[in-house]
């Protein structure tokens, strides 16, 4: 191994080994050093645990909510030092009831943008450590970056 130079996986190996190993990973589209999946929110959590443990990708860069009014969606950013590559992964939750498994134990560094996407959204992350509030007070009740939320005095 001394003096080795490894081969980064290219963007069609990653997609190859996602399809082969999650068949309920959409890839919808692909760019150089970019993967953008959908996973169905059920599978979401194993999924990435695939991604993290075979892909070796290190790191979660963010966890962002979406409102399309008749559902909410979770986006990931994944990405791998090494290879330079990120994944997207998106996976859509009901807005009545928005579940999904915490990634969490995983990239412990998403715990803070799940906290955040549940304060905002309204999104529940499944077995978080530790879902609160970061930014508005322990007594709101409402959901500000929903597009059904109303401003006060706006009409």
């Amino acid at each position: 191994m001394d003096g080795e130079v490894l081969q980064a996986p290219s963007v069609d190996e990653i997609v190859a080994q996602l399809k082969a190993h999650c068949p309920c990973v959409e890839v919808t589209k692909t760019e150089e050093r970019r993967v953008y999946a959908k996973v169905p929110a059920e599978n979401n959590f194993k999924v990435c645990q695939f991604i993290h443990d075979n892909l070796t990708f290190e790191h979660c860069s963010t966890v962002i909510g979406v409102d399309y009014i008749d559902h909410l969606t979770v986006v990931y950013h994944l990405t791998n030092y090494y290879t330079g590559v990120m994944i997207e992964l998106s996976a859509d939750v009901d807005s009545e009831n928005p579940h999904i498994q915490s990634v969490t134990p995983i990239w412990e560094g998403a715990n803070w943008h799940e906290r955040e996407q549940w304060e905002l959204f309204g999104i529940v992350f499944d077995n978080h450590p530790r879902l609160e509030r970061l930014l508005t007070p322990k007594t709101y009740e409402f959901f500000p970056f929903r597009k059904s939320y109303k401003l006060r005095g706006w009409e």
